[in-house]
């Protein structure tokens, strides 16, 4: 699951970086920017977190 969380932020970092090159207006760009910001936070809060959470220290 941290593998799969890794891998969704970094597909969201890579969306956002690929908005430069795709887009020449710049709400074009802040629309592929937001977006990539969006898919990295489910992947940072959403899958990261839920692994970690799992196996949290205190619930032993």
């Amino acid at each position: 699951m941290v593998a799969l969380g890794l891998l969704i932020t970094l597909a969201g970092f890579l969306l956002a970086l690929m908005s430069l090159g795709m887009s020449s207006s710049v709400s074009g760009r802040m629309v592929m920017v937001l977006a990539g910001i969006a898919v990295s936070l489910v992947g940072i809060i959403g899958v990261i977190n839920r692994a970690y959470m799992k196996n949290a220290i205190w619930k032993r």
